[in-house]
């Protein structure tokens, strides 16, 4: 019965929701107006260059993750960790959350590394890109303030976040976890559970905790920086493709950035409605058009979902390839 539930909501409820909301944001925008804008008002050439920092972004991101797995004692190819990848980020357009889960299923597989001890490093790729996150959202916060303080009053209802608070409820439910907790903790020894939870955590804490065995932490952080410059310049670069939003600066481009990563992470496939409703949203803060904002969204977001899949496919199609040519010669 759970897993019916977890697949309805995968493959209908989320999907759904995202073409519903992408529905709601370009109900009143005129298909014609629209087709104009794409025929006479777009720099092709720039949204072309958005997707090369894409893949840029990606091939960095591979390489940081080589980085963490080696850290572990083990050792990934970067052609199996770049394919892993977008192998990753095809499949979040299918099923919401179920990309890094993928990849790390098609690194282990093809590398014949622990699958548990490369979530562990995933799980520390995120806790940086979170942490980077954090820091470009106090950036932008700084740099502008109001346009961020009026975005955040009109998306949270700071009324139910108070009374959530305050509700009995929240408290009975933190003390009936730790309770449950203390219980667990107790008879962990008794429970092959937990026994056999206890053998997986080792494995998964030696990839968590990768990062402090890593030989060169100034390369991972240049390989961070690199990847966030190049998310940074797939918006910014896009702003020159339309006059309606060529005069954004800089700091238009890294809050668009923040609010558009918030909207990433939202459980629907690949972004879909939730980071064109943020993008929208904070482009009305600079005095862009609602039309214009929601053409940028789409098109922006339609060229990086476009190479996703591309790429995406291409892995499939490439990783048995070339680790079948590998096996091959190593038998030889």
């Amino acid at each position: 019965m759970r897993k019916h539930l977890t697949r309805f909501l995968q493959f209908f409820v989320f999907p759904s929701l995202g073409i519903f909301i992408v529905w709601w944001l370009f109900r009143d925008l005129e298909l014609s107006e629209m087709i104009y804008v794409l025929k006479n008002d777009t720099n092709y050439y720039w949204i072309l260059l958005s997707v090369v920092t894409g893949i840029l972004s990606h091939i960095s991101r591979a390489a940081r993750w080589q980085l963490l797995i080696k850290a572990t004692g083990e050792k990934a190819g970067f052609n199996n960790s770049f394919w892993a990848v977008m192998t990753g980020y095809f499949v979040n357009l299918l099923i919401p959350r179920m990309g890094e889960i993928s990849k790390c299923g098609v690194l282990s597989k093809y590398e014949k590394i622990s699958f548990t001890k490369v979530v562990g490093t995933v799980v520390v790729e995120r806790l940086f890109d979170m942490l980077i996150l954090i820091l470009l959202f106090v950036l932008a916060l700084f740099l502008q303030f109001d346009i961020l303080k009026s975005f955040i009053a009109g998306s949270i209802d700071t009324a139910k976040i108070e009374q959530l608070i305050y509700s009995p409820w929240l408290y009975a439910i933190v003390l009936s976890i730790i309770a449950l907790g203390l219980i667990i903790r107790q008879n962990r020894h008794s429970i092959k559970l937990f026994r056999d939870f206890s053998s997986l955590w080792q494995k998964f804490r030696e990839g968590f905790l990768s990062i402090r065995k890593i030989e060169n932490i100034w390369l991972f952080w240049t390989y961070t920086i690199f990847m966030w410059i190049m998310y940074f310049l797939m918006v910014y670069v896009s702003f020159f493709s339309f006059e309606a939003t060529s005069k954004l600066g800089v700091v238009a481009g890294i809050t668009i950035l923040v609010t558009g990563s918030l909207g990433m992470l939202m459980p629907v496939q690949g972004g879909l409605g939730t980071w064109h409703a943020m993008v929208i949203s904070t482009l009305a803060f600079y005095n862009v058009d609602k039309e214009m904002a929601g053409i940028f969204a789409l098109v922006v977001h339609g060229a990086q979902t476009l190479m996703i899949l591309i790429m995406g496919m291409l892995a499939f199609i490439i990783l048995p390839i070339t680790n079948n040519k590998i096996n091959t010669q190593s038998t030889k």
